[in-house]
């Protein structure tokens, strides 16, 4: 399978103490979050922001655009998730976290960020993934694969940092809680909810930047 393209900032040998994996959101790119980097203030630490191939978008009027998966509709379908694309983008995913390993960085030091859409997919990839992570941030995100999906005894205790937007009109505040509430058992789960829309806030950066400097000095 093609690897993703993956834009990094940071350091690029093994005295790196940890890589951030930071997923777009849905018709965004890899440079989205490439100005948040810097106000995370952990110059050690590799950030690997990979773009997700583009792929006609059902929801979207089946418009070509960069998204982990095909949203196909809002509504309770039993067609309504793209299981298929879910697992393709995850093991995309999981080969980035395997060539960070190559590179001397091992996956209790390696953390999964998404916003929205790849918030899903870092969610999804984490809880599943068969290598205990550093941790898994989910920003305006959900739970994908609801009824299936199991977590990886690896990952039963990961940390994991939710943040939500409480006039959030794209992905309702309703569901970033009930992902929550879905996968935390067992875990250290942060919960934040900030007053803003479907965004990330400066307060958010710095209850995140918090979260990361934790886990990377643990």
């Amino acid at each position: 399978m093609e690897q993703l393209q993956t834009p990094e900032i940071g350091p690029l040998t093994s005295t790196s103490e940890g890589v951030v994996i930071w997923m777009h959101g849905l018709g965004a790119d890899a440079h989205d979050f490439e100005p948040i980097v810097p106000h995370m203030q952990l110059p050690q630490v590799r950030f690997v922001l990979p773009n997700a191939k583009p792929i006609p978008v059902t929801l979207n009027g089946g418009h070509v655009m960069r998204a982990w998966y095909d949203i196909r509709t809002l509504g309770p379908s039993a067609n309504r998730e793209d299981a298929a694309g879910i697992r393709q983008s995850a093991t995309q995913i999981r080969q980035l976290i395997a060539r960070e390993i190559e590179r001397g960085v091992p996956a209790n030091k390696i953390v999964l960020v998404g916003f929205s859409q790849g918030a899903a997919m870092a969610l999804y990839t984490g809880l599943t993934h068969s290598q205990t992570l550093a941790g898994i941030v989910v920003l305006s995100g959900y739970l994908l694969l609801a009824d299936n999906v199991k977590t990886h005894p690896a990952n039963a205790a990961t940390p994991l940092f939710f943040g939500h937007g409480q006039q959030d009109g794209v992905v309702p505040l309703a569901r970033g809680a009930h992902a929550r509430d879905r996968v935390s058992e067992g875990h250290d789960t942060t919960w934040r909810q900030y007053p803003m829309a479907h965004e990330v806030s400066l307060e958010e950066i710095a209850d995140l930047r918090q979260w990361l400097h934790a886990r990377f000095t643990a």
